[in-house]
């Protein structure tokens, strides 16, 4: 089988030819994917794709015209893509449902613990001699209420590591998790855990509905000085809107590894160009905002997963098996 692996990264081909033991043919393109560079993949039999990459209805015809029969998506959300197209040009679709909730949840609490304690700051005044403590104080986690939309398997190890901290959890979600009810969380409507959390954390995928589900009417009713985290996708959050709440002040600090716009900045070095989203420059120029370029996935063993499953799907296609993680 020939793959073409598009916003490919070092690690990408590091690791896909690493764990290659099905000996397929795979050609990395370092573009995304997208209507201009949608013939790249012509002549090869599927196509592995990642979050920012464009699936909409004319790349995936441009696709079926050639041999693409099978899409692999190396990461769980599907939003960028058309799934109707797909069906009606029979092109099969299959994802990583789940590959490591602990690596995400994990640096989800990386970034809080840095904002709370100011890490980040106190690290850069160490570096240049200045021990001064002014500015620096954090708040205890412990007996904080913790704010979590979305437990699926990422949400739930989130909630397991923050009831380690002593917190108290609520949760909004469509279908309730048992495990998380085991855990002592309680699920209430959405309303209730935005006006009662000291700390939201949006976990949940990105649907219709959930498209900037964090809006101007989300934070007016927020607590004064909410902070907010978002490591699912940069589409929950409006920009604008976060960026008003936290010049107004009710936004005491803000974290993300996902940006609604990051399709043309993210997994680039634009370190010699300069990035000309106004936006982001404004809240990356924010003192109580800290922002990673989507690496909360970013660990040897979700690495090792995507991989994995990622040829599992491919091979189960290949020999006409039950797709499992079909989308």
């Amino acid at each position: 089988m020939k793959i073409a692996v598009f916003s490919a990264q070092p690690y990408d081909e590091e690791y896909f030819n690493r764990y290659n033991k099905y000996g397929y043919s795979l050609t990395f393109f370092k573009d995304r994917l997208c209507d201009k560079t949608a013939k790249l993949a012509l002549q090869h039999d599927a196509i592995c794709v990642f979050t920012n990459d464009d699936l909409g209805s004319e790349v995936i015809k441009t696709l079926a015209g050639g041999k693409i029969k099978i899409i692999a998506l190396r990461c769980a959300g599907f939003n960028n893509i058309d799934l109707q197209t797909t069906k009606d040009l029979n092109i099969a679709v299959v994802r990583v449902p789940t590959y490591s909730p602990e690596a995400v949840a994990e640096h989800t609490i990386a970034l809080l613990l840095t904002l709370n304690r100011k890490l980040h700051q106190a690290h850069n005044r160490v570096k240049e001699n200045n021990f001064s403590l002014d500015g620096l104080m954090g708040y205890n986690l412990h007996k904080k209420t913790i704010g979590v939309i979305g437990t699926g398997s990422i949400g739930l190890a989130f909630c397991r590591i923050m009831k380690g901290f002593g917190c108290s959890l609520l949760a909004f979600d469509p279908q309730p998790n048992k495990d998380a009810e085991a855990l002592g969380v309680r699920y209430v409507p959405l309303d209730e855990l935005v006006v009662s959390s000291d700390i939201i954390s949006l976990h949940c995928p990105l649907l219709p509905n959930t498209h900037h589900l964090v809006n101007e009417a989300f934070l007016e009713k927020a607590k004064q000085d909410v902070v907010l985290i978002n490591t699912s996708r940069g589409k929950l959050v409006d920009t604008q809107a976060a960026i008003t709440y936290l010049k107004k002040g009710k936004i005491k600090a803000l974290a993300i590894d996902v940006y609604e716009k990051e399709e043309a900045i993210f997994f680039k070095d634009l370190s010699g160009t300069g990035i000309q989203d106004d936006q982001f420059k404004q809240l990356s120029a924010l003192p109580n905002v800290l922002i990673s370029a989507h690496q909360a996935f970013f660990t040897h063993e979700a690495m090792y997963e995507i991989v994995n499953t990622t040829y599992q799907n491919l091979k189960c296609f290949e020999e006409n098996l039950i797709l499992e993680n079909t989308v």
